[in-house]
């Protein structure tokens, strides 16, 4: 096994950085010089009064659809919690009483701390039925129970404004998720 070559002495301006030091001190004031002259390279989005454009392929908050009749039109096929990779999607399949043979979904949750936003769940729908179309970037809320998101709540997403979670779960207290106590003051 040969022994390893002696590293090679290095001469003082190689010893201090100084060039180097010299070099990135020479490419940081260029940046600053041409930003300075050519300003409308950035431009500040003065959000939330302006909101930047969406592309059409954005995924933003999910939604289910509705049918003319205004039933769901998921059938409770569970490939959307199959395929999904963060397990983040929940369905309690039920029996509808008017027609035996059809499924629906009693219980349809997202928990979007969980989500990844990968699009995986409309991809395998095969009625359509859940959707990333809404543009809805500002998925918030207050407290780990209201970040999941139930059926009433994804049916009612697009109705105008954003419905607040809180808001849902206050006024039917059976549809909330796991943990949440009514007794919570809303917060203000």
């Amino acid at each position: 096994m040969p022994l390893p070559k002696p590293q090679k002495t290095l001469s003082f301006a190689e010893s201090s950085y100084l060039v180097e030091v010299i070099k990135g001190m020479v490419l940081t004031m260029g940046h600053l010089v041409k930003n300075i002259i050519d300003q409308d390279r950035f431009r500040t989005v003065e959000y939330p009064d302006v909101r930047k454009p969406m592309t059409a392929r954005y995924r933003g908050a999910h939604r289910l659809t509705v049918r003319p009749d205004g039933h769901v039109k998921c059938v409770a096929c569970m490939c959307c919690p199959t395929v999904c990779p963060a397990k983040c999607i929940t369905i309690i399949a039920g029996e509808d009483p008017s027609d035996p043979a059809e499924k629906f979904p009693v219980e349809f949750d997202i928990d979007m701390l969980r989500c990844i936003y990968c699009g995986f769940c409309v991809e395998a729908c095969p009625k359509d039925a859940i959707r990333m179309d809404t543009k809805i970037y500002e998925i918030n809320a207050y407290t780990r129970q209201d970040m999941v998101h139930n059926k009433s709540y994804m049916i009612n997403l697009m109705d105008g404004l954003k419905p607040e979670a809180e808001d849902v779960y206050r006024h039917d207290p059976a549809a909330a998720p796991a943990g949440y106590t009514s007794d919570e003051e809303p917060v203000a």
